[in-house]
């Protein structure tokens, strides 16, 4: 057993390494155009927390474009999240570890705290395992008792590898340009069919605008 974990210990710590060196690499080279980033703007201007939804599989370009900013991200308590969480605590993100379902409950208490004390959020709602682009309940859970409105952020790219994975994630090739766009703010007032719908709806709008 001690075997086995050192052997994970070892192979977390080595696609970490590589994945942080990769990001910076290849976002260098990133031609990065930003759009329909009002609502971004003016939250952010007036010091007002904001709750990001982005789907897993575009998380890669757009923790590159949001670095340094102090983002809080929640990602799973898997071997696979904790490689992210460590290359996104290079890139000066904060991380809580869970999710909709493994450790949700603690989870979505320490993503309320930290929008109710001002910070911005990042959540996957398909993430960890997906199905993609499917809508877990977290995302408008936190909105709604923090009273903090939902941005989605969504990216794409002109050229970019996709790996094999559930969400076929994205890694836009070198010098690629990537286009990152966001939805309108979206409250969350209720906890019912017609809010999830907004919700799908402001991803719906977010990838339109960042194809477009």
């Amino acid at each position: 057993m001690a075997t086995d974990d050192a052997k994970t210990a070892k192979r977390i710590s080595r696609w970490s390494r590589m994945g942080v060196w990769l990001l910076r690499l290849l976002g260098r080279t990133w031609r990065i155009r930003i759009t329909h980033d009002d609502a971004v703007r003016t939250r952010r201007a007036a010091k007002e927390p904001i709750v990001f939804s982005l789907w897993h599989g575009q998380m890669l370009p757009l923790l590159y474009a949001h670095r340094d900013e102090g983002v809080t991200v929640l990602i799973s308590e898997h071997s696979d999240g904790e490689i992210i969480a460590r290359i996104a605590t290079q890139f000066g993100f904060a991380t809580i570890r869970g999710s909709t379902s493994r450790g949700a409950a603690r989870a979505l208490l320490g993503l309320a705290r930290v929008v109710e004390e001002g910070g911005d959020l990042a959540i996957t709602p398909d993430g960890p395992r997906g199905p993609a682009k499917s809508m877990a309940p977290g995302v408008g859970i936190v909105a709604r008792r923090a009273k903090v409105p939902v941005i989605a952020a969504a990216a794409s790219a002109s050229s970019a590898w996709r790996l094999k994975s559930w969400d076929k994630f994205m890694i836009p090739r070198p010098f690629a340009t990537v286009h990152i766009a966001y939805s309108d703010a979206i409250p969350v007032t209720t906890a019912d069919a017609a809010a999830e719908e907004r919700l799908r709806a402001a991803m719906a709008m977010a990838e339109e605008r960042a194809d477009g």
